[in-house]
Parts: structure tokens; sequence; C-alpha cells
């Protein structure tokens, strides 16, 4: 497994916020997060990434117990975290933002300029406004960049938190494409969406979450069709 967890419980100081998370991502999967605003998404992303201490339970990858690992030595196995809001510098040209995603790895520049290629093929807008500063792109661009940023960072497992937050449909489509073909070229992806048909359609399984724990988990085309699951969990169910 890429990532497995066992009765994590995580929060923020005295308040608990996940409550005995079990989960696991298969190598060369999509696997999505999803539930909504509230349910500890994020919180459980940023305990995977190092952001906050997992206060108890197990965190493997891959066989390696990194559950009291620092974030720096997580991002070191290729656990890669593109956050919530994109977090990009706005003041740097899109190129600029896409090489710090480089700087922990200990490579040649030949390796750099060959990823930075690949982030451009994926995402053929970022190589056109390279010198642009990030601050200046639409909504859309910045998360292109911001996953590429990822992209950079030669992750073993990408977690993407929100990835359509914001965004129109054209541009949403445009980004599931990307992770499509990433994926397909043997990427493992962690998604965290309130998209729901979006996610479901995309991911390979998934876990819903409420209220820091997780509720129920399958493949993605049985959650969806479940008209249970999508009126009293996913808030999807069509008229």
């Amino acid at each position: 497994m890429i990532l497995e967890l066992s009765q994590v419980r995580a929060g923020y100081g005295e308040i608990q916020v996940l409550w005995g998370i079990d989960m696991a991502v298969r190598a060369g999967q999509i696997t999505a997060l999803i539930g909504s605003n509230g349910a500890g998404k994020t919180t459980l992303m940023r305990a995977l990434s190092g952001l906050i201490p997992i206060l108890s339970g197990k965190f493997f990858s891959e066989g390696e117990d990194l559950s009291t690992a620092t974030a720096g030595k997580i991002l070191a196995h290729g656990i890669v975290h593109v956050p919530e809001g994109r977090r990009l510098f706005g003041a740097m040209s899109i190129e600029d933002n896409l090489l710090m995603g480089s700087y922990s790895r200990s490579v040649t520049r030949a390796v750099i300029n060959r990823d930075l290629d690949r982030v451009y093929t994926t995402f053929p807008k970022l190589r056109e406004r390279r010198n642009q500063a990030a601050a200046t792109l639409s909504g859309g661009e910045q998360q292109m960049c911001a996953i590429g940023r990822g992209l950079m960072s030669a992750p073993r497992l990408l977690m993407i938190d929100e990835l359509s937050l914001g965004l129109s449909p054209l541009l949403v489509e445009q980004l599931v494409a990307a992770l499509r073909g990433l994926n397909a070229e043997g990427m493992s992806i962690l998604l965290v969406e309130q998209d729901v048909t979006t996610a479901l359609d995309l991911c390979h399984s998934a876990y819903i979450m409420d209220m820091g724990r997780i509720v129920r988990t399958g493949q993605g085309a049985e959650l969806l069709a479940d008209p249970i699951i999508r009126d009293a969990y996913l808030g999807v169910l069509e008229d």
C-alpha cells in the first residue's frame, strides 16, 4: 500500500477532529476522500503531511512507519500535499513557483528540466505563461500551477485538497483530464473533493467522511449509484 492508516486520531490542541481513521490507498490508483465542510478532510491531509501531529494510531507508507515523522521526512518519502487554496508565491513567476517544488531534491539540473518539461506537457497553459506572475493567473491556472509544483517534488503519492474549489466546470474538466493522464502513467493520487460526482467518477475507490470518522467506503461507481448514499451523505440526489 502506498498509504495505510490504522485508528489515526488528530486535531488541534485540545480539540480532537479525527476519531480512529482507517484507510488504505493502493499504489497506482486514484482514491477519493469526500464529505461536507467540517467533516475533517483537510485535517487528515494536514496530519498525513506532518503539518499537525498524529495523536494516536499508525500511518504507514510502503511499509515504513511515518506516524511520528516530520513534514520534511514525509516529503522526502514522496508524499506530496497540494493544499486547499493553492498557496502560491504571487509575486514570483509560474516557473519559479514550479521550481520551488524541486527545492528539497538532490538531483541534477537536467533532471529538474526534464520534470519541468513534463509539467508543461501536462499543463500547456503554464508553458505559455511561465514568466507571468502567479498572482495574475486565473483560479484554474493557479490550480494547475499548484499541482505542477507538487509534481516537481517527484511524488510517490500526490494528495490534492479541493481540486475544483471555485472553478468553472470547463476548468474542472481540464484538471480531471490531467489527473487521468497522470494516473495512466502510474501516479498514485489521494483526492479530497466536495464535488461528489466529479470525485466518484474519477476515482477507483472512495471514503466518505463525516464528523471526523469514515462512515462508508467502496468503489467510486458503486457509491455514485447508491441512492441512499447520494441522498444521506452526498447531497446529490437527482429529482
